[in-house]
């Protein structure tokens, strides 16, 4: 769960990079690999959308930290906060997913995906969702 919570955070980090030339490199590529690439020359309102991205994804990985220690403070008693951070883990991904589509960015579904199993794999394998 670690690689996982981490990846969230370094993709954030990476998104907050289009803030600027000098750290725009990663998102381009990310952007190249999952539909269209950027403009060579980004103006201020496309560099400000990506990069407030980056500062919600590094938001949600903030929140999700602050759970997960929750988590292991309430030991066998953390089922509720399991599976809240599940529902909003899936929600993402419904939401993410369906607006990657419509806006012709389909193939970030892949890396979603991943991320997705890369979370519900331990969560399941654990059987955390089950106790009471």
């Amino acid at each position: 769960m670690a690689a996982w919570r981490l990846s969230v955070a370094g993709f954030g980090l990476v998104l907050s990079g289009a803030a600027f030339e000098a750290t725009s490199g990663p998102v381009r590529m990310i952007f190249a690999l999952v539909g269209e690439a950027l403009p060579a020359e980004m103006g201020e309102p496309l560099r400000f959308s990506i990069a407030l991205m980056g500062a919600v994804t590094l938001g949600w990985w903030l929140t999700l930290e602050a759970a997960f220690k929750a988590i292991d403070l309430l030991g066998d008693r953390a089922t509720p906060v399991w599976r809240g951070v599940t529902v909003s883990v899936v929600g993402w991904y419904v939401i993410d997913g369906a607006l990657s589509a419509a806006t012709g960015y389909a193939l970030n579904i892949l890396p979603n995906t991943l991320l997705l199993v890369g979370y519900l794999i331990p969560v399941l394998a654990a059987g955390v969702m089950r106790r009471r």
